[in-house]
């Protein structure tokens, strides 16, 4: 069953996304905010210095860590769709979860919860065959007679309803700062609007989201978005202050902040 929403919210964020001397995202400003940091696993972005640095800054601040798995798209940071075989994509899934635990173990912590990044994420919100091959990578890369880690996605995504079905657990999240269309799924990349970059418009979405479990659709229709984590782009400009207003505004709305159950 697909996780209810809960009275707290949890703030994740894409964390992590360089390779070698290229950073793209303030990952030391963002985990003194979050409370769930997605971290590049090596196939959209990250390498094995990095993925070690955060996952040590993550454990010192108290902050879950969870595997941003994607396709194997380096050149084109994950936001490619690819057509992988679903015994492929499933292994690619586990070999990232698995990186990832090598450096959180070593930090002190544990990789808590999976999700899919870019062009994975969005295909598996309408691709069964791809949701399914990321529910058995998850599975795949469960300890001996544990379950599987709990899997971000879309409210309403066949990736939420595979993982449900194969017993996991299955957050539904939501997106300050990516415009909606009237059916709840986000709006394609490649269409103007589809990115919000006025920080009084992207709070003011993120409180809603919370507090009401509503989004204002690209067509002016309220959408219904009943999700358990709210995800601030690591990657926006100036993404540490807008966290920082974003929790700001939840906390002076009354919506509390900690990480899923």
């Amino acid at each position: 069953m697909i996780t209810p929403p809960a009275a707290a919210i949890d703030l994740n964020a894409d964390l992590g996304e360089g390779f070698g001397r290229w950073t793209l995202t303030d990952d030391e400003a963002l985990l003194s905010v979050v409370t769930s940091a997605n971290v590049a696993c090596g196939f959209h972005a990250g390498d094995p210095s990095i993925m070690r640095r955060v996952c040590e800054l993550a454990a010192e601040r108290g902050v879950r860590i969870g595997a941003q798995v994607s396709y194997r798209d380096l050149a084109g940071f994950g936001r490619r769709s690819m057509d992988v075989p679903a015994g492929e994509l499933a292994a690619e899934v586990a070999y990232q979860i698995g990186a990832l635990e090598v450096f959180a173990r070593a930090a002190g912590s544990t990789v808590s919860y999976v999700k899919p990044h870019g062009a994975l994420y969005n295909r598996t919100v309408h691709d069964a065959g791809q949701a399914a091959a990321v529910v058995a990578g998850v599975r795949l890369a469960a300890a001996p007679g544990a379950g599987g880690l709990p899997v971000l996605g879309l409210p309403g995504s066949l990736l939420l309803a595979a993982a449900a079905d194969a017993g996991l657990t299955a957050v539904p999240e939501a997106f300050a700062d990516r415009a909606y269309t009237a059916a709840g799924t986000l709006v394609p990349r490649t269409e103007p609007g589809a990115v919000l970059h006025d920080p009084d418009a992207v709070v003011a979405r993120a409180v809603r989201m919370a507090a009401e479990g509503v989004v204002t659709a690209s067509d002016g229709s309220a959408v219904a978005v009943a999700a358990r984590s709210l995800c601030l782009h690591g990657d926006t400009p100036g993404a540490a202050d807008l966290a920082r207003r974003v929790r700001a505004a939840l906390g002076a709305a009354g919506v509390a902040v900690g990480a899923f159950a």
